[in-house]
């Protein structure tokens, strides 16, 4: 947590924190007829800041090191690691400042991208691709590798922006397929994280989560979102509590509360302040349901973190 609490307060510290609430739906030239878009990078710095895409995204670095903020949470990256992120997850990668002055830092890799439904049927009803399907479901919450020294995955991983056909697909089965199986993988964001509502299965719940993560730390009311979605307040909260398993207005509290948490471990504001930001109406209210929540006050909560 100690390790966490620093990394927060180095990202607090840079510019792209301004634009962490602004999320950006990217759109990536892929399609199902053509699901593959596969390419070697160098990068003096990234620039694309927080945002999210349908297709999954394998990102290895080769070279260089950095942080990366994936749904509700901040990772450190370095040579020899590969984050996977999955369909609709909301991530911000940033390299170390030394990146601008010397081109030894740049971050260099190979980026995969695969189209949103990429072979769906296959994985989906073959018990060969179990493994697979597996892995791509639980990279909804954004997966590090840390490949190092595993050169066959490498070398698999760098022979894909280099073939075609039929040889690329193979190339990225078997990556995936060695992937599934790697035994150190480590999940970026929260357990309790939904980065994609996709995989709720219902287009209009896609269309309220898109809606809410856009204004939690706002005031959203019952007769708001329910109107909306054109249904009446009570058909609204049946339909909400059977999709998310959640109550619209326990959504709304654990989406704050997370928030608040990044914000604590970050010291850029009192506990007044961060109650405001996260659009609690009073901080004795925000006190209660933090402590509710997380077992302890915010009070507590920094001091176990610092």
């Amino acid at each position: 947590m100690r390790i966490f609490a620093r990394v927060l307060r180095i990202f607090a510290e840079n510019p792209l924190q301004t634009a962490m609430r602004k999320i950006l739906n990217e759109r990536i030239a892929i399609s199902s007829s053509n699901p593959i878009r596969a390419r070697f990078y160098d990068y003096r710095g990234f620039t694309y800041p927080w945002h999210f895409h349908s297709e999954y995204e394998l990102m290895y670095v080769e070279q260089g090191y950095g942080r990366c903020l994936v749904g509700d949470s901040i990772i450190d990256y370095r040579a020899g690691d590969l984050i996977f992120f999955g369909s609709g997850l909301p991530h911000c990668m940033q390299n170390c400042p030394e990146a601008q002055e010397n081109e030894t830092y740049h971050v260099c890799g190979v980026n995969v991208q695969l189209e949103k439904d990429f072979m769906q049927y296959s994985f989906s009803h073959y018990t060969q691709f179990a493994s697979i399907r597996s892995l791509l479901e639980k990279a909804h919450r954004g997966i590090r590798f840390p490949l190092a020294g595993k050169n066959e995955i490498t070398d698999c991983l760098k022979r894909i922006p280099v073939s075609h056909g039929v040889e690329q697909i193979i190339q990225i089965l078997t990556l995936l397929q060695a992937l599934s199986a790697f035994p150190r993988k480590q999940f970026a964001a929260s357990p309790n994280y939904i980065p994609d509502p996709s995989v709720l299965g219902d287009k209009k719940i896609e269309k309220i989560i898109a809606y809410l993560n856009k204004r939690y730390t706002q005031p959203v009311s019952l007769s708001e979102i329910a109107s909306y979605t054109a249904m009446n307040e009570a058909a609204f909260c049946r339909y909400f509590k059977q999709e998310t398993g959640k109550t619209f207005k326990q959504y709304i509290l654990d989406m704050r509360i997370g928030y608040a948490c990044k914000l604590i471990a970050a010291e850029r504001m009192n506990i007044s302040q961060i109650s405001l930001e996260c659009g609690f109406e009073s901080t004795a209210h925000f006190n209660r349901i933090f402590k509710r929540t997380t077992g302890m006050s915010p009070t507590e909560y920094k001091e176990s973190i610092l």
